[in-house]
């Protein structure tokens, strides 16, 4: 795997790249997209990474692993590409976005404008192979996530974490809640949508807090 992210980024966690546990992760990773399909493409895999410098992340939203489905992945958690029908969880965090903000359901998936705002659409996992979920689970991304995570706990404060279900909560249970805005309620997916997901008015409560900092708000 060759390893690529933005200069700013390689400041802040670029000695993880140096570690014995991502050269193990990055010999595996290449042996899969050599022998297996694999999403996303090679070039996205750090896509969230390069969509939204840490300087200007506002929201930390934490996925769990890249779609597995053929074009679907796009390097951002949740979103998929123009032209790609919305997977179930996105659909309902469209409907979500719509009961709280008003915003009708968008035309596309492409989540590239919320992070070219400032969210961080950061998945745990940033490697899945083709229609086998969890796949590449295990193998040192989750090490890797956690260090961009606490990395950003430990240097910015007022940053909104959008925390959906329990894998989520488990990997922001560091974040500094006394200098952040730390938002848990369950996953967007239909298994547990309604079981807090649907009603949590996530996106107008980042927003609110934004606003108080005197922060843009995100056009969601």
């Amino acid at each position: 795997m060759n390893v690529r992210i933005s200069p700013e980024w390689a400041e802040l966690i670029g000695h993880e790249f140096d570690k014995p546990y991502f050269a193990e992760l990055a010999a595996f990773v290449k042996s899969e997209y050599a022998t297996q399909r694999v999403f996303p493409a090679g070039g996205n895999i750090f896509r969230a990474l390069d969509k939204c410098a840490p300087d200007d992340v506002k929201v930390v939203i934490i996925g769990q692993d890249p779609y597995h489905g053929e074009g679907q992945a796009n390097g951002l958690c949740f979103s998929v590409n123009d032209g790609v029908a919305f997977p179930p969880s996105l659909r309902n965090i469209f409907k979500e976005l719509e009961s709280d903000l008003g915003i009708p359901t968008p035309t596309s998936g492409n989540l590239d404008r919320w992070a070219e705002q400032g969210v961080l659409l950061l998945n745990s996992t940033l490697t899945v192979r083709a229609h086998s979920a969890a796949s590449h689970a295990g193998k040192g991304w989750e090490q890797f996530t956690d260090a961009v995570v606490a990395t950003l706990s430990e240097l910015k404060s007022g940053v909104v974490y959008m925390l959906w279900g329990g894998y989520a909560q488990r990997k922001g249970a560091a974040i500094d809640a006394g200098r952040n805005l730390v938002l848990k309620c369950a996953h967007p997916s239909p298994l547990s949508a309604y079981n807090g997901f649907f009603g949590c008015r996530h996106f107008s409560k980042a927003n609110d807090y934004l606003i108080a900092q005197g922060k843009e708000p995100i056009e969601w």
